[in-house]
């Protein structure tokens, strides 16, 4: 029996469109001669549709897609199409009103439906929020093949692997228990850095555990601050993969099982990434792109400050979108070195982008006029600097007015996790880039980008980096050292270690504490700032749930170093 994978790239709530995707996958698999086609969880409405599920409308139409969908598909092909359904008995029972749902599709009917056990409400899932979960292993036969059915979370709770039960059942040890000859997965999983080796590590142990074939199924694509990786996967009894298909992009692979041995045969093995560089790469090129053109922008605009910041989100945008729908636009005032200018301009000229300079000083001027009675006797301070990057903030929302334009923000994660950026300033977009990735990761992205041909000029690489926001100023005049406070912040936000761990690791009390500070002061800007392409199991997006007004002596004393 030949199994095809279809890896999609959905539109949130775009029933038609997405159904017309199925269709076109179903036809391929059909000429392919497939006799089961899979599709990633939610195909038909996309993954994640957050609030759109309390409409009842969306939940009818998608009803009248589904049935319609059955009647547009291939003869003698089956397809399992990820649904939503009522939950008939949510009235009597006081459960939820909907099921994350598989739907199977075969000759023009809905033949079955599968419901997802293990209902993820951590990090950026809230599911128990929708959805009822299943209550029984489920499977159907093909064919004389019995086919179990899983629904993304429902993989990940192997109490061998993981060392702890997250739920109260395993719907893989159940699905082995009904003897099944091969299980599938229909997922809608987030990247993360490292997250695709995790999965093929936990998937093969189960595999191997239960002596059972297994295909996983991933959705592809941006939605929002969310990327989905594809990179959907087939392994044997044996836990050896003996299919891939590609990452970051739609894709579509087949695999077949041999009924004689009851396992899946080797196909096609896209190479994994050699990289994490190229896979982060990968990963923000693909944000950027379709949130670009899934909100109905075609260009992008964004600040050069001739920093390597700038420079790295200037570079993922051109590869994303092209290089003739990026627009630079420099903005030098006073305190900006000459550097400054050469160095964007280099850079621009590498990735073929179009620039332009607007000079800020006369707008500087007209604050400092406007503000002299009020300011009169204070000294020149953070509010005078700040002005300058709210400066340049207008001048990029108005470009991406006037023109229809999506602005792109440049700040990285060590900036948002202490604050070292400008409300109503460098904060200012649509889509903030790099939001995810620390700064010292910045430096090695681009290193790698740079790694058969110079695109980011050298001197944005070795010079000390500065807002330029008063003379002689350098990030290091605020903060520590990035190599010392990507370290600590590592700890802090993703390992969840106290001060007294990180000093423990090698830290200066001193230095711990005040970031830990700085890290809690800046929850405001974070609230306000344009959502943040994640790449890592901790980003400052929906899954961060901090409180902005808090009782921080007590949030210092839990970190107390005493």
């Amino acid at each position: 029996m030949k199994i095809a994978i279809a890896q999609l790239n959905p539109i949130i709530a775009d029933l038609a469109g997405n159904a017309q995707r199925i269709v076109e996958a179903a036809q391929t698999a059909a000429s392919e001669g497939a006799r089961l086609l899979l599709t990633p969880e939610l195909s038909l409405c996309g993954y994640p549709p957050r609030d759109l599920l309390l409409n009842p409308g969306l939940i009818t139409a998608m009803a009248i897609t589904l049935k319609q969908l059955a009647t547009d598909l291939p003869p003698n092909l089956a397809v399992l199409v990820g649904t939503v359904s009522p939950n008939l008995k949510a009235s009597t029972t006081g459960g939820k009103a909907l099921f994350n749902s598989i739907a199977l599709l075969e000759n023009g009917q809905v033949k079955q439906l599968f419901y997802k056990r293990l209902l993820p409400t951590y990090d950026v899932f809230d599911e128990n929020r929708y959805f009822e979960p299943g209550l029984q292993a489920s499977y159907f036969s093909l064919d004389n093949v019995d086919i179990g059915v899983t629904i993304c979370e429902d993989l990940w709770n192997d109490e061998e692997f993981l060392g702890k039960r997250h739920y109260p059942v395993n719907p893989i040890a159940d699905l082995a228990i009904l003897r099944v000859d091969v299980i599938v997965n229909l997922s809608a999983s987030p990247y993360s850095v490292g997250k695709q080796q995790y999965r093929e590590s936990m998937l093969q142990h189960s595999a191997v555990r239960f002596s059972q074939p297994m295909i996983y199924t991933n959705q592809v694509g941006g939605n929002d601050d969310l990327i989905f990786d594809g990179r959907s996967f087939a392994l044997n009894r044996q836990g050896e993969i003996v299919c891939r298909a590609n990452g970051f992009t739609p894709d579509f692979v087949l695999v077949d099982f041999d009924e004689a041995q009851r396992d899946l045969q080797l196909s096609s093995v896209a190479p994994a990434y050699q990289s994490e560089a190229e896979e982060i790469w990968q990963a923000l090129v693909l944000g950027v792109r379709d949130y670009a053109l899934k909100c109905g922008f075609s260009k992008v605009v964004l600040g050069l400050s001739g920093g390597i910041d700038s420079a790295l989100v200037a570079a993922i945008a051109s590869a994303a979108l092209g290089n003739k729908n990026v627009l630079g636009v420099l903005m030098p005032s006073p305190y900006s070195s000459a550097h400054s200018v050469t160095d964007a301009l280099a850079l621009a000229a590498n990735l073929g982008i179009e620039t332009k300079i607007l000079k800020i000083e006369e707008l500087m001027q007209g604050f400092d006029h406007t503000l002299a009675d009020l300011f009169a006797g204070t000294e020149f301070g953070i509010a005078e600097e700040n002005i300058q990057s709210r400066i340049r903030g207008n001048l990029l929302m108005a470009i991406a007015n006037k023109f229809g334009y999506l602005l792109l923000s440049t700040g990285n994660k060590s900036e948002m996790a202490v604050g070292y950026c400008t409300l109503y300033g460098d904060m200012n977009g649509g889509l903030a880039v790099i939001a995810d990735v620390p700064k010292t990761r910045v430096y090695s992205l681009c290193h790698w980008l740079n790694r058969d041909t110079e695109i980011i000029p050298q001197n944005i690489l070795t010079k000390a980096p500065s807002a330029e926001l008063k003379p002689g100023q350098v990030d290091q005049d605020s903060l520590p050292s990035y190599e010392i406070l990507d370290d600590i912040l590592q700890r802090l936000i993703h390992n969840h270690q106290s001060a007294a761990q990180i000093v423990a690791a090698g830290h200066d009390p001193v230095i711990v504490n005040r970031v830990i500070q700085m890290v809690a002061r800046a929850e405001f800007k974070r609230r306000q700032a344009p959502p943040g392409l994640k790449i890592t199991d901790r980003a400052f997006g929906t899954g961060w749930r901090m409180p902005i007004a808090s009782n921080w002596a007590a949030v210092k004393n839990a970190y107390s170093i005493s």
